[in-house]
């Protein structure tokens, strides 16, 4: 923020161009109240102006505008005492449901796990956390209306909580409670900066809006929803299904050469296997194998790997769209699909273990297993059945 301001501030305290004609009067001699008489201000202002907000580093009072403005902004700052650093019992209050033990039904103490030291940063990386109530400054703060509704004393905005939890001064919480926050982010990162990461491979012509209307109610084949799931040491399978059949293909992801060997490179190879490069290759290959009638859309999540997928589309013919951010529901099916997969492949485990063949066998026992959803019929019955149709002679297709 900037040391000084030149805000107006209300007609019943002189302004800064008021202190630039005062400064400017007073280099011409001109006495207090003719100055007053030609600002229309009481004489006792002119006069207490010039003598409290004069500079001084001269060793002689000489008034000049800009240094009397900041000692009359340094004057008029009222600190108070921290809301939270006042009132012990809101101070307990807030603490209790946030940091609180977590009880049983009894009311016995659950300890939990024993968390590593905390070192002023983030939470650590897959690693435990201190159990605590966890109740997060905007829930403690609505819900002291209802506890107290009738004590005005115990209120306090969920921004006071944050600023004292977050700022280094404040004086009221302890820095150590942010782990306590849901995030457990040792620094704040406004809601704007999160919202507006770089997401360039995302386009105007691709977003979730502009996938035609026939994706949406399953009724015609060749619509597709892909995302990846995740294992240990940055191990990954694509799975992709088609969305009226339920049919799933599995997209093997294997390690790239130097996996393991070398340190990782900033900007640099993704030797996991599923950078974009390694993404689009495996993806072609198993979209490529489909009749082209059955590959019209493919709806993926925000998610870098697919960031190529202009050749995609050109190599495959299908049509790339992308959900909106933190919508999950736009992709029910890859969804309820990686939900049904983590059966074999749980989280936390290396995916980059199984072979293609491996991830075969489970796609096809998943596409063999009867889903209430198509009457009791496989996905795997459902897909041949769409396969026969485009097969048929003099039957339109829809591209």
């Amino acid at each position: 923020m900037p040391p000084i301001s030149l805000a107006a501030p209300t007609g019943r305290y002189l302004s800064f161009e008021e202190r630039e004609e005062i400064a400017l009067l007073r280099a011409k001699q001109v006495g207090v109240r003719e100055i007053a008489r030609a600002m229309g201000r009481d004489p006792g202002t002119i006069s207490r102006e010039l003598r409290r907000n004069a500079a001084t580093r001269g060793g002689k009072q000489e008034y000049r505008a800009l240094v009397a403005q900041w000692k009359a902004q340094q004057a008029a700052k009222r600190p108070k005492t921290v809301r939270l650093a006042a009132d012990g019992r809101l101070r307990e209050y807030v603490q209790e449901r946030l940091a609180g033990n977590v009880r049983r039904p009894d009311g016995t103490v659950v300890v939990g796990p024993e968390p590593p030291a905390w070192k002023g940063l983030n939470k650590p990386h897959r690693q435990d956390r201190r159990w605590a109530t966890a109740w997060s400054p905007e829930q403690i703060s609505h819900r002291l209306k209802l506890d107290f509704p009738d004590d005005e004393s115990m209120r306090i905005s969920h921004e006071a909580i944050y600023q004292s939890l977050f700022i280094q001064g404040r004086g009221a919480l302890e820095r150590e409670l942010v782990t306590c926050l849901r995030t457990g982010r040792a620094l704040r990162q406004p809601r704007a900066r999160a919202q507006n990461r770089p997401q360039g491979h995302v386009s105007a012509d691709v977003v979730f809006s502009e996938r035609p209307a026939e994706a949406a109610d399953r009724a015609a084949p060749g619509h597709w929803e892909g995302d990846l799931i995740i294992g240990a040491g940055r191990s990954a399978i694509g799975t992709i299904v088609e969305r009226k059949s339920r049919s799933t293909l599995l997209v093997h992801l294997p390690r790239l050469e130097g996996w393991g060997e070398n340190p990782p490179v900033k900007n640099g190879p993704a030797l996991g296997g599923y950078g974009a490069v390694a993404m689009n290759a495996a993806l072609i290959a198993s979209m490529t194998a489909l009749p082209e009638q059955l590959r019209k859309t493919l709806t993926w999540d925000r998610g870098k790997e697919l960031s190529a997928h202009a050749q995609f589309a050109l190599e495959t013919g299908t049509k790339v769209f992308f959900a909106d951010p933190h919508s999950p529901w736009q992709r029910p099916t890859n969804e309820n699909t990686n939900g049904l997969l983590r059966q074999y492949f749980p989280k936390g485990t290396d995916l980059s273990r199984w072979s293609a063949e491996d991830l075969e066998a489970v796609a096809l026992a998943l596409n063999n297993r009867p889903r209430k959803s198509l009457d009791w019929k496989t996905p795997a019955e459902v897909f041949e059945q769409q396969l026969r149709s485009l097969q048929q002679p003099g039957v339109a297709t829809t591209g």
